[in-house]
């Protein structure tokens, strides 16, 4: 692992452009995080230093919005497949947010990026018919857990099934925001249990917590200058990119 003082440094500028990626799209703060953290540090390390700040940004997200009962309403179903999948697919021994597994997870999340990546630059238009819901959700939710489980990224397969529902902007910036919310909190429980969030980088988690508002307040102002549809396709971009390296180039 390179000298302390480079990894704080690149971890600042990982939660600052987090965060700001976050201000602007209303999603990747984990993604973006993990993955540029994972190249100078195991999965697990880097989800456990992503929760504090995921969770609080996530929950403000989801708090303040319009439709935040009509959504746990509908929703509910994969919400929770999505928290109990994290625990199921963690006792099935898919849990890979440990030292001793850093190398399969690294691999793992390179090809989550690259399949997020993908989707994001298709803008592949899918949607859900309402009589599919009942059975669809929960088992996107459970993929979803699992994924998060392997690799500390919980983007996939569960927003794209949101985005495919129908919302209105500001219902699915909401919906995305109660899901991170869940999907954090089971990911939090998962790292304690496992000793890999412990006390030191609890604290450091907190103070990237920090950082990562700066980043993301920074994003919201700066989303009344930018074109989002450009930016969304140079994020997507940068995700296929990072993912590539993860998944077949980094050693």
């Amino acid at each position: 692992m390179p000298e302390l003082s480079l990894v704080l440094a690149i971890a600042g500028i990982a939660f600052v452009f987090a965060g700001f990626v976050k201000g602007v799209l209303g999603q990747g703060l984990p993604t973006v995080a993990v993955g540029l953290l994972s190249l100078m540090m195991s999965p697990g390390e880097a989800a456990a230093l992503v929760v504090i700040p995921a969770l609080i940004t996530n929950i403000w997200q989801a708090w303040f919005g319009p439709s935040l009962i009509p959504l746990l309403k509908r929703l509910w179903p994969t919400l929770l497949a999505s928290f109990v999948g994290t625990f199921v697919a963690t006792a099935l021994g898919l849990g890979l947010l440990t030292p001793e597994a850093a190398t399969l997870a690294r691999k793992l999340l390179g090809f989550s990026l690259i399949v997020y990546g993908l989707l994001g630059i298709s803008r592949v238009e899918l949607r859900v018919p309402p009589r599919a819901e009942r059975w669809l959700g929960p088992s996107m939710g459970t993929a979803n857990g699992a994924v998060a489980t392997a690799t500390g990224v919980f983007m996939f397969p569960v927003i794209p099934y949101i985005s495919a529902l129908g919302f209105q902007r500001d219902d699915l910036v909401q919906a995305q925001g109660i899901s991170f919310t869940v999907s954090t909190f089971a990911l939090s429980i998962v790292v304690l249990g496992n000793g890999t969030l412990n006390a030191s980088n609890g604290l450091a988690s907190l103070v990237a917590m920090l950082v990562t508002f700066a980043g993301m307040f920074l994003g919201q102002y700066a989303r009344q200058f930018v074109r989002p549809e450009i930016f969304r396709l140079l994020f997507f971009c940068g995700m296929l990119v990072l993912g590539v390296h993860l998944a077949f180039f980094y050693r």
